[in-house]
């Protein structure tokens, strides 16, 4: 859509939604006086924001590799302790000792039928000054396996379970060979466990340049998008069973804790693993032979994508050195004045996998200067009611580790104090991104329509919204997200650090941050400087004060209202929003198995296609038996009536508070997900396969996808006794 059309459809959003009208500014648990005096503090704390400071601070902590366990990672960790103390705030490094591995000896060689051996190699480039520096990690995937493996190599496009159901139908089986797989549509963890589930011997992922290079855009440094050496690191830990160290589920790994045997850690490969670059595997797929992939398998380098036929041979052999490192974690706090012992919490993380302009320094730059600004607030003598804990979280790429590590070793305390973790990660030029604990969706709301959208002047929420109805798919979408009254927030998933506090410790949570104008494939590798930035992300680092606006308003508001702004209703709707896609599903599977099966039995998938025929059909599938969802959709009817009712009240006792912020814990089932109880949350959690990707009511959703059906009908009466706990403990809130 051109600009001008945009405009028009800012125009659109603005007369046709209710909130984004000139109105009243309503604060969520303000009276009117108290929220005239809450607004005119925040337009004091926006007057401390720079952006030009905001700059300086990304070009510091960015100027040199930082990643956990390395000199520089600790001198960044000292760098960001002063610069809290210098804000007045209290400071200290809390530190942990994890496990983190290193890359010792890397090869990847074509053996045949022809020879090529990978560069596995990003070069230094003239236009990007830090692109040349010692202190690299080289490119790798941490958590990759030891191995020295040789095998016939497969191609298994984005390496999904579909995928791999294809290459069945196709007689193809990856056991005891190498596969190599496609950056993109699921966690790039998701990829060599799946592989790894189907026997393979070793994992290969590379970014295919339709997906991320010249088929999108110029490439870097000419335009933002990955270039042909350029390399994403990454973490491939299976973070959906647990994240944080390895060694030390559900406990702080401090010096002297218990450690399991890394070889026993049930989050960890079995199989090598290596990301590479398109040049690197270009010569490997060239010379696959077998079967022409599929017309969605094909990527965009210059050639026919096969998928193998036993003549293409790769040597894999990785080696890592497995020590235990620290890991550094800045905490610092404003004590509150009124009620010390209920925080507000607010994190970013400080490790990244080389310089990490983007990742993370833009959002962790953007939570300084809100600490910058408040602490100018509290010399000049504000004084929040609640506690400010403000943190800067070490060895988040490898797995989380810092916050995970901090959360665990604080677990009784901050169920007991966190109000709210507000989360964030890099930040870009665009459009807000927020998504977290529903019960909070009325605040994000409010705070979105009062900040200042910097490139088109209307409010951020505006913006939002604008998008949503460019984005919606029909007319009868476009019409309800006009007039729809805000904006949505999304549901957590995994990938950064709120994931212990809300799925873990049932801490309600939210994660902000701004893009979708700031595409480019710097991702983890040694071009996501400072230099790829200015250019490409956030330019003049205006929204690095939008996010900081963002953040810091909903840190303000939280700090200092006489009643939280916790909005019950929302979540209650979200959730009945749930149940009914799950009863759809699990319809429209029913309806789908039985029309698949009779496809079967009358030989059509023979007959549908050329390419069909050099394909077994597939097997049929179980009939998908009566689920009964009674039990939720009545402990729904329950909470509808509890969270109307609470609603309603417009005299909360200051005694609510605590009960507000804790009714989140009661959606915890302490035994857990299946085959996964680190997860405790009963309506939010990463998904088995998708990783970063979020799956709602996930015990139910996951056995329904995996016709685990005894499963799912045990999940739904598990989710039902949580909705039903929460209605129970929302009542007696006084």
């Amino acid at each position: 859509m051109t600009t001008t059309n945009f405009s028009l459809l800012l125009a659109l959003v603005l007369c046709a939604g209710g909130p984004l009208r000139a109105q009243e500014k309503k604060l969520t648990g303000y009276d009117a006086n108290a929220a005239t005096r809450q607004l005119e503090l925040e337009s004091r704390f926006d007057k401390q924001l720079s952006s030009s400071h905001i700059g300086e601070t990304i070009k510091a902590l960015s100027s040199q590799p930082h990643h956990i366990g390395s000199a520089r990672g600790k001198a960044v960790a000292e760098d960001i302790r002063q610069r809290f103390k210098s804000y007045g705030w209290d400071a200290e490094i809390v530190t942990y000792q994890v496990l983190f591995p290193t890359p010792k000896e890397r090869v990847l060689e074509l053996k045949g039928p022809t020879a090529y051996t990978a560069l596995l190699k990003e070069p230094a480039l003239k236009e990007d000054a830090t692109s040349g520096q010692e202190g690299q990690l080289p490119t790798y995937n941490a958590w990759s396996a030891d191995g020295d493996v040789e095998g016939e190599l497969v191609y298994v496009n984005y390496g999904l379970p579909e995928d791999y159901e294809y290459l069945d139908r196709a007689g193809i089986s990856v056991k005891g060979k190498i596969v190599i797989a496609k950056y993109g549509r699921s966690w790039r963890g998701s990829k060599p466990k799946v592989a790894q589930e189907h026997g393979a011997a070793g994992c290969i992922i590379y970014s295919d340049p339709k997906d991320d290079g010249y088929y999108a855009g110029d490439v870097y440094p000419k335009g933002a998008f990955k270039n042909e050496y350029g390399v994403q690191r990454g973490s491939v830990m299976d973070i959906v069973i647990y994240p944080g160290d390895p060694l030390t589920p559900n406990t702080g790994a401090t010096a002297n804790a218990q450690r399991l045997d890394r070889l026993q850690a049930p989050n960890l490969l079995k199989i090598p693993v290596l990301p590479i670059s398109y040049h690197d595997a270009a010569p490997l797929l060239e010379s696959l032979e077998g079967p022409v992939a599929p017309d969605e398998w094909k990527g965009a380098l210059p050639f026919t994508y096969h998928i193998g036929s036993g003549k293409t041979r790769v040597h894999l052999k990785l080696s890592f050195d497995w020590q235990i490192r620290p890991c550094y974690n800045v905490i610092a706090r404003l004590k509150g004045s009124e009620q010390p012992d209920q925080w507000i919490i607010r994190g970013n993380h400080h490790d990244a996998w080389v310089n990490g302009a983007a990742d993370p320094i833009s959002g962790l730059a953007a939570l300084l200067e809100e600490a910058k600004a408040i602490g100018a607030l509290h010399k000049q003598g504000y004084r929040p009611k609640r506690t400010l804990v403000y943190c800067a979280w070490d060895g988040e790429e490898p797995g989380l580790l810092g916050s995970t590590e901090w959360v665990e070793d604080h677990a009784a305390e901050l169920k007991e104090k966190a109000v709210v973790y507000i989360n964030s990660d890099n930040n870009g030029r665009g459009f807000l991104n927020a998504s977290g604990s529903h019960a909070l969706e009325t605040l994000v709301n409010e705070v979105a329509r009062d900040i200042t959208d910097p490139q088109t002047g209307v409010s951020i929420l505006a913006r939002r919204q604008a998008a949503e109805v460019l984005k919606a798919a029909t007319p009868k979408l476009k019409k309800e997200k006009l007039a729809k009254q805000g904006i949505a927030i999304g549901a957590m998933g995994s990938g950064s650090d709120y994931s212990s506090f809300l799925q873990h410790l049932g801490v309600p949570s939210l994660d902000l941050g701004f893009g979708g104008e700031d595409a480019g494939g710097e991702y983890h590798s040694i071009y996501d400087s400072y230099d790829d930035y200015t250019r490409f992300k956030d330019p003049g680092f205006n929204y690095g004060v939008a996010l900081s606006q963002t953040a810091g308003h909903t840190v303000l508001r939280l700090a200092n209202t006489v009643t939280l702004p916790f909005d019950y209703r929302k979540l209650y709707e979200t959730v009945n929003g749930y149940v009914n896609e799950l009863t759809e599903l699990t319809g429209s599977l029913r309806e789908s198995t039985a029309v698949e099966n009779q496809l079967i039995r009358d030989r059509k998938y023979q007959l549908a296609t050329d390419t069909a025929k050099h394909l077994l059909p597939p097997l049929p599938k179980s009939e998908v038996p009566y689920l009964d969802f009674s039990p939720l959709q009545n402990a729904l009817i329950g909470l509808d009536t509890v969270t109307s009712s609470l609603a309603a009240r417009k005299n909360l006792s200051a005694a609510a508070n605590k009960n507000l912020y804790q009714g989140e814990q009661q959606l915890l089932n302490d035994a857990g997900l299946p085959a996964r109880n680190w997860y405790k949350h009963t309506l939010y959690a990463p998904g088995f396969y998708t990783g970063y990707g979020v799956k709602t009511i996930p015990g139910v959703r996951e056995a329904i996808e995996q016709r685990r059906w005894k499963e799912a009908q045990e999940q739904i009466g598990v989710v039902a006794a949580a909705v039903n706990r929460l209605a129970v403990y929302l009542a007696g809130i006084r």
